[in-house]
């Protein structure tokens, strides 16, 4: 028992400390215990597998999807209509949307699906993401107490009354709890996210990205100025021909940019699958294709009346088109001085046949060249716009004695949204939440989770499986998994019946209000060190009993219990939803404890008022 209690206390001490990693930090706890012989590996690794950990892991996956098809960004955009460009407006609609969405969904799920639209939102108007990511996690939490389903926590004490021949809770029976933590939690959380959560330096806005974003990289050489989309016909000539036999560039001084088609992968599930293709004089071309080409609109009319081709209507009303980067990207480079290129001609450096890309245009002290590319000469300090595949961008930077690659290309290319998937993500999305919701679908939440990870990877809403994988978190997934087996130790040596018993024998024979507040601080301490479903493992029975001696009923006592363990808000590792924001809004343990525990002692005053209220002795 010693043992486990020092182990407890060091690790928590290392917690708060933060001069460690969290997950290594649990890791040694959980190796402590194996080696002490406090639990068998069997017990020890049983947290690896739990349906927690495993949704946890397809739940990061379904949010990356979320984020990585730019579905994150259309639901942030709508909800920034109502939010305007208020942070306090913005936060109460995130509490809002995420306490409707908790009292259906898991709170863990719910965290998930809205982190990447909360990081959308928040770097839209230039805001520190942390300062909505922990009240996001804790709304997620307080709204499970909306409704039977919200949480595990509630469906534990639902079956202690009924194994105890009480009638089952209602599905809205714990709704006006649930409202009233929503509101008290809203209003708590509103100053002490301003004051502890506002942290100057944080990634946010446009500072998040490294050198000009491609939007702003397109309308300042103004490509998009002269941009027109041909699409090659049935019955056009150039079927079959390579780029280069056109001889496009020499004949009409026009430019493709790019090609772009829409081709099935056998890899994924769903036929539409948009490829860009960059404009090698040995693409060759075939029905369907859509070419960008750049340049005068009257000399495009000519070359697509020639061979049968079809211009496109622009797609935006401002400027004559757009650029989408998937599999191409466009990125700047500086000239040295001592660079061999320098007073060579665009065409003679070749840099679509040794580099792989091609130059959309130059700027020279603030002018921007985009006409007779080719013939261009060369000076120390122009700035090319190049276009390419964003790996053969990435290669221009081991040139380094040639020129400075402006920015860095991987890191953008990450960025890049896959917003052509978006309608198949939501759909995905829409589908998880609906099983997780109606109990008649008889597909488990982990099993719905696992199901939409993997749809997420099937239908190529990432670019590729190791894409999805770089979404999970591991740091979060080892911290709660490691930490899971604790509640276990605690059990096997007697601290918890010891706590518990203590408390009844102490707080027993006085009012039942006090009785019961015993029994929701106790419950509240241990979620702090171990899994809230387990505390209420653990707590329920001897909540039941106390009730059941003192000839009261047991209702308020389990409601305690629910209230106590899933109101947890000073650790980062006593809910999922809790861990889950950790990396996202980079926290430390001791930010949990200036916002968290206060709202957690304030809270939990507050239902211990309120409980005898709705539900009486």
């Amino acid at each position: 028992m010693i043992e486990t209690v020092i182990i407890l206390l060091l690790s928590v001490g290392f917690f708060i400390s933060g001069k460690v990693r969290s997950d290594i930090v649990a890791l040694c706890a959980l190796a402590a215990l194996i080696v002490l012989d406090i639990l068998t590996p069997e017990e020890a690794l049983a947290g690896f597998s739990s349906n927690v950990i495993i949704m946890m892991v397809g739940l990061f996956v379904v949010g990356g999807a979320i984020f990585q098809t730019g579905l994150a960004k259309m639901i942030s955009s709508k909800l920034m209509k109502l939010a305007g460009h208020s942070e306090t407006r913005l936060f109460l609609l995130v509490m809002l949307v995420t306490s409707f969405m908790g009292a259906f969904v898991s709170n863990t799920g719910t965290v998930a699906i809205m982190i990447p639209i909360v990081v959308s939102m928040a770097m839209s108007v230039k805001m520190n993401p942390g300062r909505l990511l922990m009240p996001l996690a804790f709304a997620s939490s307080m709204s499970g107490m909306m409704t039977l389903i919200g949480t595990p926590p509630n469906l534990v004490i639902n079956e202690e009354l009924i194994s105890n021949g009480y009638d089952g809770l209602g599905f809205f029976t714990f709704l006006p709890v649930g409202l009233i933590c929503a509101t008290v939690g809203t209003i708590i959380l509103l100053p002490l996210s301003k004051r502890f959560l506002s942290k100057p330096g944080a990634l946010s806005g446009e500072s998040a990205s490294s050198g000009k974003s491609l939007k702003t990289l397109v309308k300042e050489y103004g490509i998009a100025n002269n941009l027109h989309r041909v699409i090659v016909k049935p019955n056009s000539l150039v079927i079959g021909k390579m780029i280069g036999e056109l001889n496009i560039r020499k004949n009409y001084s026009l430019n493709i940019i790019e090609v772009r088609r829409e081709e099935r992968n056998q890899r994924k599930l769903l036929a539409k699958n948009v490829i860009q293709k960059a404009a090698d004089s040995d693409t060759i071309l075939n029905v369907g294709d859509i070419l960008y080409i750049s340049g005068n609109e009257e000399i495009v009319k000519v070359f697509v009346q020639k061979y049968k081709l079809e211009l496109l209507p622009q797609i935006e009303n401002k400027g004559r088109g757009k650029l989408d980067f998937y599999d191409i990207g466009v990125a700047e480079i500086v000239v040295m001085s001592s660079s061999s290129v320098v007073n060579k001609t665009i065409k003679e450096v070749g840099f679509r046949t040794k580099y792989n890309v091609s130059v959309l245009g130059i700027c020279r002290k603030n002018k921007y060249i985009l006409q007779g590319i080719a013939d261009e000469v060369i000076h120390t300090g122009d700035v090319l716009l190049v276009q390419g595949t964003w790996s053969n961008i990435s290669n221009l930077e081991k040139e380094t004695t040639e020129w400075i690659v402006v920015g860095r290309p991987l890191e953008e290319a990450a960025k890049v949204t896959l917003d052509y998937k978006a309608p198949v993500a939501a759909v995905i999305m829409l589908a998880m939440i609906c099983v997780m919701v109606f109990d008649f679908i008889p597909i488990a939440p982990v099993t719905a989770v696992m199901l939409a990870g993997l749809l997420m990877v099937l239908t190529g809403c990432f670019r590729n499986v190791e894409a999805a994988y770089k979404t999970i978190n591991w740091e979060s997934v080892v911290l709660i998994a490691a930490m899971m087996p604790m509640s276990v130790a605690l059990q096997k040596t007697g601290v918890s019946a010891l706590i518990s018993n203590a408390l009844v024998s102490a707080l027993g024979g006085y009012s039942p209000i006090l009785l019961m507040a015993g029994i929701y601080f106790t419950t509240s301490f241990m979620t702090m060190f171990i899994s809230n479903t387990a505390t209420a493992v653990l707590m329920a029975p001897i909540a039941m009993s106390s009730a059941v001696q003192i000839g009261v009923s047991p209702v308020p006592f389990l409601f305690a219990v629910t209230l106590g363990a899933s109101l947890c808000f000073a650790s980062p590792f006593s809910t999922p939803p809790n861990a889950l924001v950790m990396p996202a809004g980079q926290y430390t343990f001791s930010d949990y404890i200036k916002v968290g525990l206060p709202l957690q002692i304030i809270l939990g005053i507050v239902m211990i008022l309120v409980l005898p209220l709705l539900f009486p002795f």
